[in-house]
């Protein structure tokens, strides 16, 4: 499995973005779809070209109605709640997680890092945070002590984990902590779909987000097999636009469209459930 994904990209504009992004009419590209991006970073990179009010004025632009969003440094989540709250407008759920990342090279050593041991318990202090992550981890790194006890204690607090994983760190983490709820970034990404069926089949808390499955189009369409996998668990994916660098943020319409596309050769319940339904269900308050 890729460790990380290699992408150039040249700065610009944060209004350049916006007007990227907004090129084409939402009713051209199945507006009537509703999404919730489980899966948004706003980065201190992005930060430095697209402001929050920006970043929500998109989202409302492509019918993004819920948002799990973690970012690094989570300073940017929180700025996106607050320019939201002050809007006074209530129409996008904004679901935070704490990304234990302050600088980009944490993803390296976070797991054995005690300065980041802090950061978390710091941050998870504040009381609105959901769950934690995105965080990346593979292999038997996640057999680390600190991955261990982050893993019980997220169980014992009712928080969700966000792993970048392959399927080895996965089971090492429900080892840990048998039942704690993970969202799956890319839902593996190259993990093959036996598998992904396999590890969907033994843990029920295991959700995927679909982020980078480039195998899930199938020349056009959704892919049979794919396709097959989503009426088996309609309530265990969610959509993700990942904008991981700011490039990626021009690229969010024909994310967004291409996965409309892909969804309508679903029954409509389960291509409702997929793109929004269950990242709201996940995170309705009990």
């Amino acid at each position: 499995m890729r460790r990380a994904i290699k992408q150039s990209w040249q700065p610009i504009s944060g209004a350049s973005l916006l007007a990227l992004a907004m090129l084409q009419p939402l009713a051209a590209r199945g507006a009537e779809l509703p999404v919730f991006d489980a899966h948004m970073h706003y980065n201190v990179e992005a930060r430095s070209l697209l402001s929050p009010e920006q970043v929500i004025a998109l989202w409302r632009q492509q019918g993004i109605k819920g948002v799990l969003a973690t970012s690094r440094p989570n300073q940017g989540t929180l700025d996106l709640m607050a320019t939201l709250a002050r809007d006074k407008n209530s129409d996008i759920l904004i679901v935070p997680f704490m990304r234990p990342y302050r600088v980009q090279p944490d993803r390296h050593n976070w797991f054995s890092n005690p300065e980041i041991e802090k950061l978390v318990e710091a941050e998870l202090k504040r009381g609105v945070y959901r769950g934690i992550g995105e965080f990346h981890i593979f292999g038997k790194d996640a057999d680390a002590p600190y991955v261990a006890r982050m893993a019980r204690m997220a169980k014992e607090r009712g928080l969700w984990l966000h792993a970048h994983a392959d399927e080895d760190a996965i089971e090492r983490i429900l080892r840990h902590a048998p039942g704690v709820r993970i969202i799956w970034a890319h839902t593996g990404m190259s993990t093959g779909l036996d598998k992904v069926e396999e590890m969907f089949a033994r843990y029920p808390s295991l959700v995927g987000e679909l982020s980078y499955r480039g195998d899930i189009d199938g020349g056009g369409k959704l892919s049979p097999r794919w396709r097959a996998l989503m009426l088996k668990y309609p309530d265990r994916f969610v959509l993700g636009t990942d904008t991981w660098v700011t490039s990626r943020w021009s690229e969010v319409p024909d994310i967004l469209a291409n996965y409309r596309r892909l969804l309508a050769s679903l029954p409509q319940d389960v291509a409702e459930k997929i793109a929004w339904r269950n990242g709201f269900n996940m995170f309705s308050e009990k």
